[in-house]
Protein backbone atom coordinates (compact mmCIF):
# COMPACT_ATOMS: atom_id res chain seq x y z
CA UNK A 1 0.00 0.00 0.00
CA UNK A 2 1.06 3.67 -0.31
CA UNK A 3 2.64 6.68 1.50
CA UNK A 4 -0.15 8.85 2.61
CA UNK A 5 -0.45 12.37 3.30
CA UNK A 6 -3.54 13.57 4.54
CA UNK A 7 -5.54 10.45 2.99
CA UNK A 8 -3.86 10.87 -0.50
CA UNK A 9 -1.17 8.87 -2.48
CA UNK A 10 2.52 10.76 -2.23
CA UNK A 11 2.93 11.30 -5.62
CA UNK A 12 6.96 10.22 -6.39
CA UNK A 13 9.34 11.16 -7.28
CA UNK A 14 9.42 14.69 -6.32
CA UNK A 15 11.85 16.94 -3.98
CA UNK A 16 10.68 17.53 -0.39
CA UNK A 17 10.00 21.06 -1.61
CA UNK A 18 7.62 20.45 -4.13
CA UNK A 19 6.41 17.67 -1.71
CA UNK A 20 5.15 20.28 0.86
CA UNK A 21 4.38 22.59 -1.59
CA UNK A 22 1.78 20.36 -2.47
CA UNK A 23 0.42 19.41 1.01
CA UNK A 24 0.12 22.52 3.61
CA UNK A 25 -0.27 20.94 6.67
CA UNK A 26 3.33 19.15 5.99
CA UNK A 27 5.01 22.51 5.29
CA UNK A 28 3.35 24.11 8.44
CA UNK A 29 4.49 21.12 10.96
CA UNK A 30 8.25 21.52 9.10
CA UNK A 31 8.17 25.28 10.09
CA UNK A 32 6.57 24.58 13.58
CA UNK A 33 9.82 21.90 14.12
CA UNK A 34 12.37 24.37 12.86
CA UNK A 35 11.28 27.06 15.04
CA UNK A 36 11.45 25.62 18.28
CA UNK A 37 14.05 25.91 20.44
CA UNK A 38 16.73 23.00 21.34
CA UNK A 39 15.51 21.46 24.44
CA UNK A 40 18.53 19.45 26.60
CA UNK A 41 17.93 16.11 26.97
CA UNK A 42 19.51 14.68 30.24
CA UNK A 43 20.08 10.79 30.87
CA UNK A 44 16.99 9.99 33.01
CA UNK A 45 14.73 7.95 31.45
CA UNK A 46 16.60 8.26 27.76
CA UNK A 47 17.41 5.53 25.36
CA UNK A 48 19.69 7.52 22.77
CA UNK A 49 20.14 6.13 19.23
CA UNK A 50 23.19 6.58 17.07
CA UNK A 51 23.93 6.11 13.43
CA UNK A 52 22.51 2.40 11.97
CA UNK A 53 20.88 1.83 14.76
CA UNK A 54 16.93 1.71 15.85
CA UNK A 55 15.29 1.05 18.79
CA UNK A 56 11.38 0.26 19.55
CA UNK A 57 9.08 0.60 23.07
CA UNK A 58 5.70 1.42 23.86
CA UNK A 59 4.10 3.53 26.22
CA UNK A 60 3.92 0.08 29.16
CA UNK A 61 8.09 0.70 29.33
CA UNK A 62 8.75 1.46 32.75
CA UNK A 63 11.89 2.22 31.98
CA UNK A 64 12.33 4.17 28.52
CA UNK A 65 10.17 7.31 28.14
CA UNK A 66 12.16 9.00 25.42
CA UNK A 67 13.97 8.02 22.20
CA UNK A 68 16.51 10.49 20.93
CA UNK A 69 19.30 11.01 18.39
CA UNK A 70 21.68 13.63 16.99
CA UNK A 71 24.62 14.88 15.18
CA UNK A 72 22.80 14.10 11.82
CA UNK A 73 23.85 15.99 8.94
CA UNK A 74 23.32 14.67 5.65
CA UNK A 75 22.09 11.87 8.09
CA UNK A 76 18.16 11.37 8.33
CA UNK A 77 16.18 10.47 11.64
CA UNK A 78 13.31 8.54 11.32
CA UNK A 79 10.50 8.23 13.87
CA UNK A 80 8.03 5.31 12.91
CA UNK A 81 4.60 5.15 15.32
CA UNK A 82 1.68 3.00 15.58
CA UNK A 83 -0.63 5.29 16.99
CA UNK A 84 -3.20 2.35 18.43
CA UNK A 85 -0.84 0.60 21.20
CA UNK A 86 1.98 4.02 20.79
CA UNK A 87 4.57 1.65 19.73
CA UNK A 88 7.33 3.60 18.67
CA UNK A 89 10.73 3.02 17.00
CA UNK A 90 13.18 5.98 16.25
CA UNK A 91 16.58 5.00 14.18
CA UNK A 92 19.04 7.23 12.80
CA UNK A 93 19.79 6.56 8.70
CA UNK A 94 22.66 7.03 6.90
CA UNK A 95 21.35 5.48 3.53
CA UNK A 96 24.13 3.03 3.63
CA UNK A 97 21.29 0.06 3.04
CA UNK A 98 18.18 2.41 3.01
CA UNK A 99 15.79 -1.15 1.03
CA UNK A 100 17.10 -3.60 3.67
CA UNK A 101 16.62 -0.53 6.71
CA UNK A 102 13.17 0.37 6.04
CA UNK A 103 11.46 -3.36 6.52
CA UNK A 104 13.48 -2.91 9.39
CA UNK A 105 11.90 -0.69 10.96
CA UNK A 106 8.26 -2.14 9.98
CA UNK A 107 8.82 -4.74 11.55
CA UNK A 108 10.48 -3.76 14.62
CA UNK A 109 6.83 -1.82 15.29
CA UNK A 110 4.69 -4.59 13.79
CA UNK A 111 6.26 -6.65 16.97
CA UNK A 112 4.20 -4.80 19.13
CA UNK A 113 0.83 -4.01 17.09
CA UNK A 114 -1.85 -5.91 17.04
CA UNK A 115 -3.55 -5.27 13.70
CA UNK A 116 -6.83 -5.77 14.98
CA UNK A 117 -7.16 -2.74 17.15
CA UNK A 118 -7.70 0.85 15.54
CA UNK A 119 -5.00 2.51 15.00
CA UNK A 120 -2.50 3.51 11.73
CA UNK A 121 1.20 4.09 10.98
CA UNK A 122 2.66 7.39 11.02
CA UNK A 123 6.52 8.32 9.76
CA UNK A 124 8.21 11.32 10.70
CA UNK A 125 11.70 12.31 9.09
CA UNK A 126 13.85 14.72 9.82
CA UNK A 127 17.51 16.07 8.89
CA UNK A 128 19.55 16.94 5.66
CA UNK A 129 20.36 19.75 4.19
CA UNK A 130 21.88 21.07 0.50
CA UNK A 131 24.99 19.64 0.86
CA UNK A 132 27.30 19.55 -2.11
CA UNK A 133 27.63 15.97 -2.74
CA UNK A 134 23.39 16.13 -2.54
CA UNK A 135 23.41 13.05 0.02
CA UNK A 136 20.60 14.36 1.75
CA UNK A 137 18.81 14.63 -1.31
CA UNK A 138 19.74 11.10 -2.24
CA UNK A 139 18.85 9.63 1.24
CA UNK A 140 15.49 11.45 1.66
CA UNK A 141 14.24 9.90 -2.35
CA UNK A 142 15.40 6.98 -0.86
CA UNK A 143 13.43 6.55 2.10
CA UNK A 144 10.11 8.38 0.56
CA UNK A 145 10.47 5.52 -2.32
CA UNK A 146 11.15 2.77 0.37
CA UNK A 147 8.24 3.68 2.67
CA UNK A 148 6.21 4.18 -0.48
CA UNK A 149 6.84 0.12 -1.56
CA UNK A 150 5.70 -1.22 1.78
CA UNK A 151 2.84 -3.46 2.23
CA UNK A 152 0.72 -0.94 5.15
CA UNK A 153 -0.42 1.79 4.58
CA UNK A 154 2.24 4.82 6.20
CA UNK A 155 0.83 8.39 7.10
CA UNK A 156 3.70 10.72 6.24
CA UNK A 157 3.16 13.74 9.19
CA UNK A 158 6.11 15.31 9.22
CA UNK A 159 8.92 15.94 6.60
CA UNK A 160 11.77 18.28 7.59
CA UNK A 161 14.59 17.11 5.28
CA UNK A 162 16.85 18.95 2.89
CA UNK A 163 16.53 21.72 1.50
CA UNK A 164 13.33 22.31 4.41
CA UNK A 165 15.87 22.10 6.65
CA UNK A 166 18.93 24.39 5.07
CA UNK A 167 20.02 27.60 6.46
CA UNK A 168 23.13 29.17 4.52
CA UNK A 169 25.61 31.40 6.21
CA UNK A 170 28.53 33.16 4.03
CA UNK A 171 27.01 30.96 0.85
CA UNK A 172 27.45 27.57 2.66
CA UNK A 173 24.92 25.47 3.42
CA UNK A 174 23.75 23.92 7.50
CA UNK A 175 21.43 21.93 8.82
CA UNK A 176 18.82 24.02 11.35
CA UNK A 177 17.87 20.74 12.99
CA UNK A 178 20.63 18.59 14.03
CA UNK A 179 18.57 15.70 16.88
CA UNK A 180 15.56 15.02 17.63
CA UNK A 181 13.74 13.12 21.09
CA UNK A 182 9.99 11.27 21.10
CA UNK A 183 8.14 11.04 24.09
CA UNK A 184 7.01 7.38 23.84
CA UNK A 185 4.00 8.72 26.50
CA UNK A 186 2.65 11.14 24.69
CA UNK A 187 4.36 11.06 21.03
CA UNK A 188 5.71 14.74 21.44
CA UNK A 189 8.43 14.83 18.48
CA UNK A 190 10.67 17.96 19.84
CA UNK A 191 14.34 19.47 18.73
CA UNK A 192 16.98 18.13 21.08
CA UNK A 193 20.44 17.87 22.09
CA UNK A 194 22.13 15.05 24.30
CA UNK A 195 25.00 15.04 26.72
CA UNK A 196 25.25 11.63 27.70
CA UNK A 197 25.28 9.28 23.98
CA UNK A 198 25.63 6.19 26.46
CA UNK A 199 25.85 3.58 26.98
CA UNK A 200 29.50 1.74 25.16
CA UNK A 201 29.63 5.51 23.45
CA UNK A 202 33.01 4.85 21.63
CA UNK A 203 32.22 1.11 20.91
CA UNK A 204 28.73 1.63 19.17
CA UNK A 205 30.24 4.36 17.49
CA UNK A 206 33.66 2.13 16.29
CA UNK A 207 30.90 -0.45 15.20
CA UNK A 208 29.07 2.06 12.48
CA UNK A 209 32.71 3.35 11.31
CA UNK A 210 33.91 -0.01 10.47
CA UNK A 211 30.64 -0.36 8.29
CA UNK A 212 28.34 -2.34 10.63
CA UNK A 213 24.75 -2.59 9.42
CA UNK A 214 21.28 -1.30 11.02
CA UNK A 215 20.46 -2.99 14.48
CA UNK A 216 18.41 -2.77 17.15
CA UNK A 217 19.99 -1.93 20.57
CA UNK A 218 16.71 -2.25 22.67
CA UNK A 219 14.80 -5.30 24.09
CA UNK A 220 11.26 -4.13 25.50
CA UNK A 221 10.10 -6.88 26.80
CA UNK A 222 12.97 -7.63 29.14
CA UNK A 223 13.86 -3.72 29.09
CA UNK A 224 17.57 -3.50 28.28
CA UNK A 225 20.13 -2.19 26.10
CA UNK A 226 22.01 -4.87 24.26
CA UNK A 227 24.97 -4.03 23.32
CA UNK A 228 27.59 -6.14 21.23
CA UNK A 229 28.97 -8.90 20.31
CA UNK A 230 30.40 -6.91 17.64
CA UNK A 231 32.67 -7.71 14.49
CA UNK A 232 34.84 -5.89 12.82
CA UNK A 233 37.74 -6.51 9.74
CA UNK A 234 40.72 -4.73 10.78
CA UNK A 235 40.27 -0.68 9.62
CA UNK A 236 42.15 0.17 6.74
CA UNK A 237 44.83 2.90 7.32
CA UNK A 238 43.95 4.09 10.83
CA UNK A 239 47.30 5.03 11.65
CA UNK A 240 47.55 7.50 8.92
CA UNK A 241 44.40 8.96 9.87
CA UNK A 242 45.36 9.08 13.78
CA UNK A 243 47.61 11.66 12.25
CA UNK A 244 45.41 14.33 10.60
CA UNK A 245 43.76 16.67 12.47
CA UNK A 246 40.01 17.07 14.02
CA UNK A 247 38.84 18.32 10.75
CA UNK A 248 39.85 16.19 8.09
CA UNK A 249 38.73 12.96 10.43
CA UNK A 250 35.78 14.85 10.86
CA UNK A 251 35.03 15.05 7.11
CA UNK A 252 35.36 11.60 6.41
CA UNK A 253 32.54 10.50 9.22
CA UNK A 254 29.92 13.48 8.77
CA UNK A 255 29.80 13.16 4.66
CA UNK A 256 30.43 16.89 4.12
CA UNK A 257 33.24 19.57 3.88
CA UNK A 258 31.34 22.00 5.46
CA UNK A 259 29.08 20.59 8.55
CA UNK A 260 32.42 19.70 10.59
CA UNK A 261 32.30 23.46 11.72
CA UNK A 262 28.88 22.33 14.00
CA UNK A 263 29.46 19.19 14.81
CA UNK A 264 33.87 20.07 15.99
CA UNK A 265 31.54 22.67 18.43
CA UNK A 266 29.41 20.62 19.77
CA UNK A 267 31.44 17.45 20.32
CA UNK A 268 34.65 19.03 21.91
CA UNK A 269 34.59 16.89 24.78
CA UNK A 270 33.55 13.67 23.59
CA UNK A 271 35.83 13.77 20.31
CA UNK A 272 33.67 11.14 18.82
CA UNK A 273 35.13 10.40 15.08
CA UNK A 274 39.03 10.55 16.76
CA UNK A 275 37.68 8.47 19.28
CA UNK A 276 36.02 5.73 17.54
CA UNK A 277 39.22 5.69 15.01
CA UNK A 278 41.37 4.76 18.39
CA UNK A 279 38.81 2.75 19.32
CA UNK A 280 39.18 0.46 16.06
CA UNK A 281 42.98 0.68 16.10
CA UNK A 282 43.61 -0.21 19.35
CA UNK A 283 41.16 -3.51 19.59
CA UNK A 284 42.33 -4.52 15.79
CA UNK A 285 45.89 -4.45 16.85
CA UNK A 286 45.44 -6.35 19.87
CA UNK A 287 43.60 -9.16 17.83
CA UNK A 288 44.57 -8.98 14.14
CA UNK A 289 41.21 -10.37 13.37
CA UNK A 290 39.54 -8.04 14.14
CA UNK A 291 37.42 -10.13 15.80
CA UNK A 292 37.87 -8.69 19.47
CA UNK A 293 33.75 -8.98 20.35
CA UNK A 294 32.52 -12.25 18.86
CA UNK A 295 32.66 -14.72 21.34
CA UNK A 296 32.02 -12.36 24.33
CA UNK A 297 28.35 -12.39 25.27
CA UNK A 298 26.04 -9.28 24.92
CA UNK A 299 25.98 -6.72 27.10
CA UNK A 300 22.82 -6.27 28.80
CA UNK A 301 22.03 -3.00 30.40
Amino acid sequence: MPLLVEGRRVRLPQSAGDLVRAHPPLEERARLLRGQSVQQVGPQGLLYVQQRELAVTSPKDGSISILGSDDATTCHIVVLRHTGNGATCLTHCDGTDTKAEVPLIMNSIKSFSDHAQCGRLEVHLVGGFNDDRQLSQKLTHQLLSEFDRQEDDIHLVTLCVTELNDREENENHFPIIYGIAVNIKTAEIYRASFQDRGPEEQLRAARALAGGPMISIYDAETEQIRIGPYSWTPFPHVDFWLQQDDKQILELCLGSNLCWIHFGKIQQKTRAGPCAFLFLLLHAKENSDGRRFQKEKPKAL
